[in-house]
């Protein structure tokens, strides 16, 4: 059974920055396309970043480019959401997710993850 646990969240001022981890297990982590959403308190659940399989390629959401970074680590099991720059408005729970399908494409839509972490909280104080 596969496994998801995010961590690293916290409480942090305006222009700080986070580090969330995800750790996989239970399952073949090489080979499968990781997400990043979140979802903020009366709002619906978005995509933030993705990481295809291969970890070359990375996709974000135009709200985050330049200041989150994503990453995986293979041995680790892991994969990485590196968060500069924060903003109140990236305030909300962050959950990682992975896709159902080895060596298919990373997506955007959270239709197309099959396992999902329990979730971290962001918050970010003016």
């Amino acid at each position: 059974q596969v496994q998801l646990v995010d961590s690293g969240g916290g409480l942090v001022q305006a222009g700080g920055s986070l580090r969330l981890s995800c750790a996989a297990s239970g399952g073949t982590f090489s080979g499968y396309a990781m997400g990043w959403f979140r979802q903020a308190p009366g709002k619906e659940r978005e995509f933030v970043a993705a990481n295809g399989w291969r970890g070359a390629t990375t996709y974000y959401v135009d709200s985050v480019k330049g200041r989150f970074t994503i990453s995986r680590d293979n041995i680790k099991n892991t994969v990485y959401l590196q968060m500069n720059s924060l903003k109140p408005e990236d305030t909300a729970v962050y959950y990682c997710a992975r896709r159902g399908t080895r060596y298919a494409d990373y997506a955007v839509r959270s239709e197309e993850y099959a396992y999902w972490g329990q979730g971290t909280q962001v918050t970010v104080s003016s």
